[in-house]
């Protein structure tokens, strides 16, 4: 794939989630690992969604180190740098602020497995990674701590990290995270959200197989 199709993919999607909530004013970031190409693309840091074209997208290694650069990388590059030097089925990551998600996040609490759909694309709970300063190696470190065995965590006090073999997926899981936190903080309202029992969890795992992948359309 053309290194422009990239850019074109992260500014699409940043897009999308902005029109969906995902993403507020110029909070988040989204990047994808071009392989191929041996580089990162991301999006910009504080630059409106509601102005991104493909071109103002942002392409580094995974050093930090510019290689094509209308502006600043998002501050968040060393989590995503991170995330793909320890993880060679990650080829993208997302992290949001999405409401919900981010109350959890504040709340510290994880999210639990409400959802059955949950399962295959996030696994038995979204787990709560420790504060770390944003913008540093520590916030990296946390992250890779939980995410063992999950499509995405939550960042205390912060927001939500979804991780991808692709782009969609990792737009996918970033998605599943805020459903889940939202249909759990409205059960709760009701009266009491109920989590699946570790041995239904284990019987939809077993249904659905491992944690799924997307592939981009």
């Amino acid at each position: 794939m053309e290194l422009y199709e990239y850019k074109k993919m992260v500014c699409d999607r940043s897009k999308e989630a902005y029109a969906e909530g995902l993403l507020e004013g110029m909070n988040g970031n989204l990047s994808v690992f071009a392989r191929e190409h041996g580089c990162v693309v991301i999006t910009p840091s504080q630059f409106p969604y509601e102005e991104y074209t493909p071109e103002e997208m942002v392409v580094i290694d995974l050093d930090g180190n510019l290689i094509e650069a209308p502006h600043k990388p998002s501050s968040e590059w060393i989590m995503h740098t991170m995330v793909y030097k320890a993880r060679e089925d990650v080829n993208a990551v997302f992290h949001t602020h999405s409401p919900y998600a981010s109350a959890f996040a504040v709340a510290h609490r994880p999210i639990p497995a409400i959802l059955v759909e949950m399962i295959p694309m996030l696994g038995d709970y979204v787990p709560l990674a420790e504060f770390s300063m944003p913008g540093t190696e520590e916030m990296g470190l946390n992250a890779f701590k939980v995410l063992d065995g999950f499509g995405g965590c939550l960042l205390m006090n912060h927001g939500v990290l979804a991780i991808g073999t692709t782009l969609h997926e990792a737009y996918l899981r970033a998605g599943y995270i805020e459903t889940g936190a939202r249909v759990c903080a409205l059960a709760e309202s009701l009266g009491g959200a109920f989590p699946l029992t570790e041995q239904q969890a284990r019987a939809v795992a077993s249904h659905y197989g491992m944690l799924g992948t997307k592939e981009d359309e």
